[in-house]
């Protein structure tokens, strides 16, 4: 969480324009208010207000020197990615949960109810009822069809429905007995 509010603290402060001009002026060295106010043709109390944004933000710090407070860039912060500062999102574990979603939708005690309209959740479908088969291994047609039944009986639609998405290949047997069946695991 608090890496999150970080992250919103710190796009924050980039999501202005003038702070982006003046953290270019101070990546080109260290500086003060009124020279920056001068160079940006901004007033010192707009400077001064942008500075503070800068460093809540953690971008810049400041120290003093006799009449001035001089500012400069935190080289260190910079040069952290900004995908630490953002954080991952946990894509596997969304996706995992995506598809497990889809499964316990339509498979009731292990039988698939029916295959969904949507194409992307058919193919959820699909690549789940061949998940127990070995990719790039020969099977007969039988095989295929004794393995699809368990999930389904219309095992024909369901083996047409792999070969069109390109899960499944369909191949004449080498001695042409029939047609061979391959999961490719794409």
């Amino acid at each position: 969480m608090e890496n999150t509010l970080n992250a919103v603290v710190l796009f924050k402060a980039l999501g202005d324009e003038s702070r982006l001009s003046i953290l270019r002026m101070l990546l080109e060295g260290e500086s003060y208010v009124e020279l920056i106010a001068s160079r940006l043709e901004l007033t010192s109390a707009t400077v001064s207000h942008h500075l503070k944004k800068l460093e809540a933000a953690g971008l810049v710090e400041c120290h003093r020197t006799q009449f001035y407070m001089i500012y400069s860039v935190k080289r260190d912060f910079l040069d952290e990615s900004l995908v630490s500062l953002i954080g991952t999102l946990p894509k596997q574990d969304d996706d995992t949960k995506y598809k497990q979603g889809i499964i316990d939708a339509f498979f009731e005690y292990g039988r698939l109810k029916a295959l969904p309209a949507q194409r992307k959740k058919r193919e959820v479908v699909l690549r789940y009822i061949l998940e127990p088969l070995e990719t790039e291994r020969d099977y007969t047609e039988k095989e295929i069809n004794r393995h699809i039944i368990k999930y389904n009986d219309d095992y024909c639609t369901i083996r047409r429905e792999m070969i069109a998405f390109g899960i499944m290949e369909r191949k004449k047997s080498a001695d042409g007995s029939g047609d061979v069946y391959i999961v490719t695991g794409d």
